[in-house]
């Protein structure tokens, strides 16, 4: 197995954070190793130099994206936090939307956050016109989003009687597997989204969801990407991060209401 040098390693780090504004530790040197290996072979080179050096040649538009695909993509699954979904819920049902509700999905990753939400706003709004929209840096992830097409293993956190009307069982060479319903399906859209770069016009919503992904971020690039994100959402709207991230020292334009849950100061 090719080794990647301290050297070679800082050249990504470097890359990562400019492409995407993301913080790589040195306790990462294996990741970036391990998730790069086969494009090396793929593109026929000797090392992780020549690697990064095809990168910053312009030659391969395509290869970039491949590798800001690999290095940004993080592993997620249905329902993940589910007390964010149980305050989403209460606040369905306490206070209904007078007005189409709009929920931003910020970093989606391969879509089950998006297609969480999805169902629980059908669950709890039927009839009710409503939109989801789900964003990534990775356009690998989101083509993956988009089929809808996940392993049995990442339903732990279902709720009662979701699977039954929101998925299809798969059978025979798909067994093991499920696909969410076209109905619901078609009703979020996916977008290709840096957030460390200027948003593309997305309208207001009220709600963003911005999880586990402020950790890979300086604090410099956390305030500008919450300051982004707060732009989009409207005022009295709620942001919903990770547990294990803070807004603390990032924005003074939202207060905090439960564990890492913050509203927008109106």
């Amino acid at each position: 197995m090719i080794r990647i040098s301290d050297t070679e390693f800082g050249h990504f780090q470097r890359f990562i954070f400019e492409a995407a504004g993301i913080t790589l530790s040195d306790a990462k040197k294996a990741l970036v190793s391990g998730r790069l290996a086969k494009r090396l072979q793929a593109c026929r080179v000797a090392n992780y130099g020549d690697y990064f050096r095809l990168l910053m040649s312009g030659e391969s538009p395509l290869e970039l994206q491949t590798a800001v695909d690999l290095l940004t993509t993080n592993e997620t699954y249905f329902f993940r936090e589910p007390k964010h979904f149980e305050f989403l819920r209460r606040q369905l049902k306490s206070a209904p939307p007078a007005a189409p509700l709009r929920v931003w999905s910020a970093a989606t990753s391969s879509g089950e956050e998006a297609y969480s939400i999805a169902m629980l706003l059908e669950d709890c709004l039927p009839g009710q016109t409503w939109e989801v929209v789900a964003s990534d840096i990775s356009s690998r992830v989101l083509e993956r989003a988009r089929a809808g097409h996940y392993s049995m293993e990442r339903i732990a956190n279902f709720p009662r009687g979701y699977l039954q009307r929101f998925c299809l069982k798969g059978r025979d060479a798909q067994e093991g597997t499920l696909l969410i319903d076209r109905r619901l399906r078609n009703r979020v859209r996916f977008l290709q989204v840096n957030l460390n770069a200027s948003l593309p016009h997305l309208g207001t919503f009220d709600i963003i969801f911005l999880r586990n992904v402020l950790i890979y971020f300086s604090v410099e690039t956390k305030r500008k990407v919450v300051a982004r994100l707060l732009g989009a959402l409207k005022p009295g709207g709620y942001l919903l991060i990770g547990h294990s991230e803070s807004l603390i020292e990032v924005s003074e334009a939202v207060e905090l209401i439960a564990p890492a849950i913050y509203r927008k100061v109106a």
